[in-house]
């Protein structure tokens, strides 16, 4: 679509809400766009927990009593699916990682949006995904509370402005749901913090989170309705578009465009203290439930996952994973502990570790369909952490990227076999978790060693 067939759309709208009206730029995934919900009437507690974690009562209990509150209050029915997933990169590098995420991902460029300090672009895939929102900061001098949260940390503080920032999630009363969550506690920018921020004006936007570092946002839409962002002045770069158009043209030549599917999880990386209090948080301020969680022995550390209750299918909204260490830093000199988890932590701060994309079940030219991307996208110089694990007769296989240099995060591709409905095994995880622990050991020394350098 031209810039001009832009402004005319966007005069149908009010300009002090809307900047542009972009949503009907991707056809929807099926023509009779509607909710895939799960039966109504669900109940945030009626799904089983799955898992061999030990939770403490503090946690037992205080699940119980949030989702009951969360449902009978209403905001389990209000608050839906993660609309889009926000994100900051250094100056500089963000017309770079759209390249890079539009060849490794299903993800189009779609917009920019202009700002005085900010490049604020929206990638998409289809109405029924959620969108990818990256910012860019136009001068590396530029202050704010995001990059406040990276400059405490020896990795974080070496890409000041890089981190993933938190998720939208889609809301049929805004105002209701805000009000709602100020009564339980959560503390929201005001209206002029957000445009001080440059963040959309048609968001509610809580404080990061103490324990992840993650806003929520709540973005007010019928599920018909397009995604609009209320920020500045919309156009279309042609450096953005030139960069995906030639992933894109990549992606088809390599034969992998339509193996590639949506986000499956987020997955954050938190202190070991704060396990159980971050899945508490998150459920709070979302519709999801608790799905379980896992001990990881080898490398301890446990995976624990939410899903949403109103989507089984992840595509749809993804689930949300949060992966903390056993035991804290300090009592390792006790007992060698490994601590590749706390490891992260400890370089980048409390932050989302990676983006999980689904991989079509099937094969290509007899190579399973993962390992047949994997091997296509390497063709290309992008590096990976380890070769591709699992099995077909596990049910599922998975490999880690490389930390993108521009992001910091991680890529992982999994592929379920025959309806396989589980997130790992637990070998899976041990091994990508070892994987990532090296590779976060050697960036922690070579951010060292400059820093001496400088000095």
């Amino acid at each position: 679509m031209t810039h001009s067939r832009y402004a005319e759309e966007s005069r149908r709208y009010d300009a002090d809400k809307l900047s542009v009206w972009y949503g009907i730029c991707f056809n929807f995934r099926d023509k009779t766009y509607r909710e895939h919900t799960m039966p109504t009437g669900s109940h945030s507690l009626s799904f089983p927990v799955q898992g061999d974690k030990e939770n403490s009562s503090f946690f037992t209990e205080y699940l119980n009593k949030l989702l009951e509150e969360r449902d009978s209050l209403g905001l389990s029915d209000m608050i839906h699916e993660i609309d889009a997933m926000m994100l900051t990169v250094e100056p500089g590098n963000s017309v770079e990682y759209i390249e890079e995420l539009c060849l490794m991902s299903p993800y189009h460029y779609l917009v920019t949006l202009e700002s005085e300090s900010h490049w604020t672009h929206v990638l998409r895939i289809d109405m029924t995904a959620p969108d990818l929102i990256i910012r860019e900061v136009k001068n590396d001098d530029t202050k704010g509370i995001f990059r406040s949260l990276n400059e405490v940390f020896p990795i974080g503080s070496s890409k000041p402005h890089s981190r993933y920032m938190g998720e939208i999630l889609r809301v049929t009363n805004r105002h209701d749901v805000v009000k709602l969550q100020q009564r339980r506690g959560i503390l929201f920018f005001s209206q002029d913090d957000i445009g001080k921020l440059e963040l959309p004006g048609n968001l509610a936007i809580t404080k990061p989170s103490p324990y992840t570092h993650n806003v929520v946002a709540y973005l007010e839409r019928k599920p018909e309705e397009p995604r609009v962002y209320a920020l500045g002045v919309s156009s279309i770069r042609n450096d953005a578009r030139q960069a995906c158009e030639r992933a894109k043209q990549r992606q088809q030549a390599l034969a992998i465009a339509e193996l590639i599917l949506p986000v499956d999880h987020l997955a954050t990386r938190i202190y070991s203290q704060n396990r159980e209090v971050a899945i508490l948080e998150w459920l709070s301020l979302s519709s999801y439930y608790y799905w379980g969680s896992f001990d990881i022995v080898d490398q301890n550390s446990s995976t624990n996952v939410t899903k949403s209750i109103h989507y089984a299918d992840e595509l749809r909204s993804p689930a949300k994973v949060f992966t903390a260490n056993n035991t804290p830093y300090f009592v390792n000199h006790f007992k060698i502990f490994p601590s590749p988890t706390e490891n992260f932590v400890r370089n980048y701060g409390p932050r989302l570790h990676h983006i999980a994309l689904a991989v079509k079940d099937g094969n290509r030219q007899g190579i399973e369909n993962i390992d047949f991307v994997v091997d296509a996208i390497r063709e290309q110089g992008k590096s990976f952490l380890l070769d591709v694990i699992g099995s077909k007769d596990e049910g599922l296989k998975q490999i880690f990227s490389s930390a993108s240099e521009h992001s910091s995060l991680i890529i992982e591709y999994v592929q379920r076999f025959g309806g396989f409905q589980g997130f790992f095994t637990k070998d899976n995880v041990a091994e990508l978790t070892h994987a990532a622990g090296i590779e976060e050991e050697l960036l922690r020394m070579q951010t060292e060693a400059q820093k001496a350098v400088r000095v």
